[in-house]
């Protein structure tokens, strides 16, 4: 294969997978919004890293990441360590340049969306320093 055609292979891959991305952060906001969850910031980009959601109900502040996939199963094994450190830092970032968020709390929740357009949250999916 031509390295033109590899390529614009990648850029397509890349483009539809964007284009997933932004279709399970939709779900994903629109499934908070039922729950009555404010959202503060979608795709927030901080020194450490993006991050999916930022969230906020009663003094609760949820940093949500959102994961789709073809299964729900699936989803939910897509969060590793390395990946829930950055979101951590990230987390961090974000509240320094944000003061005044999560006074009853703070958690990291995954959004689990699936090609069906299931959704499901696991709530507080991982806490600082589980590794």
């Amino acid at each position: 294969m031509p390295p033109e055609e590899g390529t614009a292979r990648r850029r397509l891959r890349g483009a539809r997978a964007e284009a997933a991305g932004r279709g399970a952060e939709a779900a994903a906001e629109a499934a908070l919004a039922r729950e009555g969850w404010a959202v503060l910031a979608r795709r927030a980009r901080t020194p450490a890293g993006e991050l999916d959601l930022v969230a906020e109900r009663d003094g609760l502040l949820a940093f949500v990441e959102v994961k789709a996939r073809p299964s729900l199963s699936e989803a939910a094994f897509a969060l590793g360590p390395r990946q829930r450190s950055r979101l951590a830092a990230a987390a961090e970032c974000w509240l320094a340049a944000n003061p005044g968020h999560g006074e009853a709390g703070i958690r990291f929740d995954l959004l689990l969306v699936a090609a069906d357009g299931a959704v499901r949250r696991i709530a507080d999916a991982f806490r600082l320093g589980d590794g």
